[in-house]
């Protein structure tokens, strides 16, 4: 009955306090019963996802080099084209015969590719099956629902289960499944840098949420004051509640206010890192989780799941200065990020990967591109096989056999087999996979071979 009450409990506080209210609370229910996994873990392994909100150009992120396939882009994209003489070349370590360049404001992450560290995910999406041009135009394999929405792309991109009502992440259902790893845990193991979200919300794991400067506090609670709100808080934890709701609650109140505290004590034992991050958010955010790892020891953590964010990629217009400042603050973030895991002795340890709602159309609306599907990824790590292309870059032609319409490219990854492969280096089994990963049996591979 206690599973059933808890159930009850978590979708009572969400509709009563908001998602980030509730999930504040949630966040410290790392106790509750998870499937047992079928592995002994004796290393620390953490994941970072990097969701770039808004649907990056994964176009002019990652481009055509040679001449040839260079003039063609040029025609098809007309203003939003790059300049040729400014783009960063990349030599994959496998190759279709064609060449590649970043965007030229990724000089990091081309240093990153260059020194195998970077790997290339080329047009990665939601999708229910493998599809292709004539099959979504006579929609005859099932097609995920509301194409090119944000708010539905997001929520396939974080749940990679498009078909269903959203409840749970792929993130949180991974956490479910490998949490009882972490047998000294003291706070939950997925973490968010940037409010609630739903890729970390599992059946029984929540992400315990902070910010940059660190852990968030109850702003009217402090046990040295004669204050309303501090007043009330404590009699709330004084209560001996007979009723199960009143107790439930008491109790996630009271483990909120002891993890803040428990948090904010081991991260000050964190050691002082040399690598200096730029001033912008994301790096702010990357700086956090690096500090937090360099305290997985006094957590007690040997798996963790992190989630940051990067705002702005809805280029409707002003696309080209707008991507620019965009990618610049991720490269020189990841970078700093990087650096600092190798500072640490964790970089073997920690894989980050971005994420996006979907790319953008090839097809310029005169100031900017509008919403795609299928969008290109970066994996970075020190167990990474990085210095290659994994996928298949679209035949960039509009109208083409990989575009619906306007060049918004038909995904030839599913994010399905996208996260298995990290969920696999993460350490769960195959025969687990399909917990985490419903629908990955529709896709003929779970490991896309990017990862040592």
């Amino acid at each position: 009955m206690s599973v059933t009450r808890r159930n009850f409990l978590q979708q009572t506080i969400c509709a009563g306090l908001g998602t980030t209210g509730a999930l504040n609370l949630l966040g410290n229910l790392t106790t509750t019963a998870a499937a047992i996994p079928s592995f002994q873990i004796g290393d620390y392994k953490a994941l970072v996802c990097i969701f770039m909100f808004g649907g990056n150009d994964g176009s002019n992120t990652v481009l055509p080099y040679s001449q040839s396939d260079y003039n063609a882009y040029a025609t098809a994209r007309t203003n939003l084209a790059l300049p040729r003489t400014e783009l960063l070349p990349i030599t994959p370590l496998t190759s279709d015969g064609r060449n590649f360049a970043l965007h030229p404001n990724l000089p990091e992450l081309q240093s990153l590719f260059a020194q195998k560290k970077l790997a290339v995910l080329a047009n990665v999406g939601p999708l229910l099956a493998p599809t292709t041009r004539m099959q979504y135009q006579q929609r005859s394999v099932p097609l995920p629902p509301q194409l090119f929405s944000h708010s539905d792309q997001q929520t396939h991109w974080q749940t990679a289960w498009p078909e269903e009502v959203p409840k749970t992440g792929w993130g949180g259902r991974l956490a479910d499944v490998i949490n009882t790893a972490n047998t000294n845990a003291r706070i939950s193991m997925s973490v968010s840098l940037k409010g609630s979200n739903l890729f970390q919300v599992g059946n029984n794991i929540f992400p315990q949420m902070i910010s940059s400067d660190g852990t968030v506090k109850l702003w009217y609670y402090n046990e040295a004051w004669n204050y309303p709100g501090t007043n009330l808080t404590k009699a709330i934890l004084q209560q001996n509640n007979t009723n199960v709701f009143e107790k439930e609650y008491r109790d996630m109140f009271k483990n909120s206010i002891e993890n803040e505290k428990l948090l904010s004590a081991a991260l000050a034992q964190a050691p002082v890192t040399t690598t200096v991050f730029p001033n912008n958010d994301l790096a702010k955010q990357l700086k956090m989780v690096a500090k937090l790892i360099s305290v997985r020891n006094q957590l007690g953590l040997s798996r963790q799941v992190f989630f940051c964010t990067i705002d702005g990629f809805d280029t409707h217009g002003e696309q080209l200065a707008t991507h620019a400042s965009l990618l610049t603050q991720l490269s020189q973030a990841l970078n700093a990020f990087y650096q600092t895991t190798v500072e640490l002795g964790v970089a073997q340890n920690v894989t980050t990967f971005t994420a996006s709602d979907f790319g953008r159309t090839y097809k310029s609306n005169g100031k900017g591109s509008d919403h795609g599907w299928g969008n290109h990824q970066f994996v970075l790590g020190g167990a990474v096989k990085g210095g290659d292309i994994y996928g298949k870059i679209p035949a960039l032609e509009i109208n083409g056999p990989d575009d619906t319409s306007e060049g918004r490219w038909i995904p030839t990854i599913a994010t399905d087999e996208y996260a298995s492969t990290l969920a696999t280096w993460f350490g769960v089994n195959a025969g687990e996979l399909t917990t985490i990963l419903p629908n990955i049996g529709r896709f003929a591979r779970t490991n896309l071979g990017f990862m040592n």
